[in-house]
């Protein structure tokens, strides 16, 4: 199948027909999160700290704390349609970004209006569900394979969790690799995967954007101590506003990966469970700021921030 939603088909601020300097519009579909940690709360963050502006579809609420999620509670689909359909005759969008949306009924309405729209890109991060009832998790799962993932431009998850959902019989000893997971999703029609978490020795994970025939992008870093909430929302959503923005997949995904690595390492706990990352860690601290080395400096510069430390 071919995807229509190419990356080099997104439109960036420029098109723009009021205001050429207007940041870039995502639409994101996600749950409500009263932790802060993930949900429509690291995807407004994560965009606006980025540089482009969100519009933000409330799809549900989780009830949750900062160290697990209770329950979720899935608005109804014409309510999740209403809201998307009203600002989209308003306002120009660049990018969907579609997250945790609750039940096969939003599944179907979301997949209707990404169809609908059919040259915008859709990335969409498929989060760790092990914290809802098996039941409910089947038929999500099967209702975005079969509806959501041929709309699907950059499928954003974890390796575990793709593992475990697209390749349930994998019998190899080894494990699969990025492209391994590319192809499974490529049979779905999503034409790019984005995996994190890939296990490697010395206590370093890769990261990899990958087609069946190719890694496009691979960023490593070293595995942190901590257990954090909202890592994956806050990928998918900056990924989402780069590529909004103009910016070719493959720096994108690059950029994106080192903003969440920048992100985690100034994480802090609100409360007492995991940490959260900090996705405005460029903003201006009080006191007197430190000098940053030069990889950081360069860091900030991909983001035009502000070049002062802020880690807590």
């Amino acid at each position: 199948m071919t995807n229509p939603n190419s990356p080099a088909a997104t439109g960036s601020a420029s098109d723009s027909e009021d205001d050429d300097s207007s940041p870039a519009c995502v639409m994101v579909f996600n749950a409500s999160d009263p932790s802060g940690a993930g949900g429509l709360a690291a995807d407004v963050t994560a965009v606006a700290s980025v540089g482009a502006h969100a519009l933000p579809v409330v799809t549900g609420a989780y009830a949750r704390d900062t160290a697990e999620t209770f329950d979720h509670f899935a608005f109804d689909e014409d309510v999740v349609s209403e809201q998307a359909r009203a600002i989209l005759e308003d306002a120009p969008v660049q990018v969907f970004k579609v997250g945790f949306i609750g039940s096969p009924e939003a599944i179907s309405t979301v997949a209707e209006i990404a169809a609908d729209y059919s040259e915008v890109p859709l990335i969409a991060y498929m989060p760790d569900l092990s914290w809802w009832e098996e039941s409910q998790i089947d038929l999500y799962l099967d209702a975005f394979r079969e509806l959501m993932l041929p709309q699907t431009t950059v499928l954003v998850g974890n390796h575990s969790t793709l593992w475990r959902w697209l390749l349930p019989e994998w019998s190899s000893e080894r494990s699969p690799s990025a492209r391994d997971i590319a192809k499974a999703a490529s049979e779905m029609g999503v034409p790019y995967t984005l995996v994190t978490g890939i296990p490697l020795p010395d206590q370093f994970i890769d990261n990899v954007l990958a087609t069946p025939q190719a890694v496009l992008a691979s960023e490593k870093f070293e595995r942190f101590e901590a257990v954090f909430a909202g890592a994956g929302d806050t990928l998918s959503a900056s990924l989402a506003a780069l590529v909004a923005s103009g910016t070719d997949l493959a720096a994108a995904a690059s950029e994106a990966l080192s903003y969440l690595d920048r992100c985690l390492d100034a994480g802090f706990r609100p409360g007492m469970g995991n940490v959260v990352p900090d996705r405005l860690f460029w903003a201006q601290p009080e006191g007197e700021p430190k000098m940053l080395t030069e990889e950081e400096a360069q860091a900030l510069q991909v983001f035009d921030m502000p070049a002062h430390d802020t880690k807590h």
